[in-house]
């Protein structure tokens, strides 16, 4: 059975006294993919920090059921150009305590190995991340945030600047990873043929309302 990882009741958001969403309700499961779509300005990047906010706060109308320490967040852009030195395997490796090999322990080393398994890195963990294709950075970026072993990871749109075939890899990837872990996974994305393939839920935000629907069910307005 499905637990709820965050639940959002009631939420209205602002900024600067101009009100972007109101009256904001959804709940995000684990095992789950949860699209949140809209033109740009709705206010889904502001939604995102004001749940990041309020992690360790008491908040009526946001009630997180996992610590910050829990989630992890992949932005869009990442300051990673061509001479960018790294290795894929010590860049993946800088979320874990020591941060480099060989510096990392043995139990460490082990979640390394698994993690860049998980994320079809293996055969290309000795080389420059800056050499690496656009999908191969953001596997990357996938891969540094779930060796912390998340219950909730947050992707910005991720898919932004890659190819057709390179989205549905990393999208496949990822619902992959969801089947396996029980993770609950945010995806902000502009791209409707995503959501379509792989997304289990939608919270698509217009005209200051957030509708939050299955995707295999009947719309609710909240």
């Amino acid at each position: 059975m499905k637990q709820s990882v965050l639940a959002v009741n009631n939420l209205n958001i602002s900024v600067q006294e101009r009100l972007l969403i109101k009256s904001l309700s959804f709940v995000i499961s684990d095992g789950s993919l949860t699209c949140i779509t809209g033109d740009n300005g709705v206010g889904k990047t502001t939604l995102i920090k004001t749940l990041l906010r309020s992690v360790e706060t008491k908040n009526e109308q946001i009630d997180f059921s996992v610590k910050k320490s829990d989630i992890q967040l992949v932005p869009q852009f990442r300051d990673i150009d061509d001479e960018y030195p790294l290795r894929i395997q010590d860049f993946v490796a800088l979320s874990l305590q020591k941060g480099m090999l060989p510096w990392l322990k043995k139990e460490e080393k082990i979640r390394l190995k698994r993690v860049l398994s998980d994320t079809n890195l293996t055969d290309i963990a000795n080389e420059s991340l800056g050499r690496a294709s656009g999908g191969e950075k953001q596997r990357a970026y996938l891969a540094q945030a779930l060796i912390t072993d998340p219950r909730l990871l947050i992707l910005d749109e991720s898919t932004a600047n890659l190819d057709k075939k390179s989205r549905h890899i990393l999208l496949a990837l990822v619902k992959t990873i969801i089947k396996n872990k029980s993770l609950a996974v945010i995806f902000i994305t502009h791209d409707p043929e995503l959501v379509d393939l792989f997304g289990d839920y939608e919270l698509h935000i217009e005209n200051k309302t957030g509708t939050f629907k299955k995707l295999t069910g009947e719309d609710a307005d909240v």
